[in-house]
């Protein structure tokens, strides 16, 4: 895996590569939010991006059910006049990370 794979060629924990990335940050604590069973944001965010972080390499925890809806649903109880620029920033910052890491092995 691409992951493993990584981590091993540079030493270091898997965070501080996924860290290193455009949207890196969002993405680890995803992954470590979905790992303990929290309901973040950014778990929501990993969950939708499963399928092609898995792809990539990437150990995804058991995805959250619905994630898109949910997602949007949590960003519109903040404020729902800007809910649907929000979630596009962060599918954007998804891809962004995604289209990096593809270009890191």
């Amino acid at each position: 895996m691409l992951g493993v794979t990584l981590a091993r060629r540079y030493a270091c924990p898997m965070t501080v590569i996924l860290e290193g990335l455009p949207g890196g940050e969002i993405v680890a604590k995803g992954l470590a939010d979905l790992a303990a069973g929290v309901e973040s944001r950014e778990a929501l965010l990993v969950s939708i991006g499963r399928p092609r972080l898995t792809m990539l390499g990437i150990d995804v925890p058991k995805p959250l059910l619905d994630a898109e809806h949910r997602l949007y649903e949590q960003l519109a109880s903040d404020g729902p006049d800007n809910a649907h620029s929000r979630y596009n920033a962060l599918v954007r910052q998804l891809v962004s990370f995604e289209r990096a890491l593809a270009c890191v092995d």
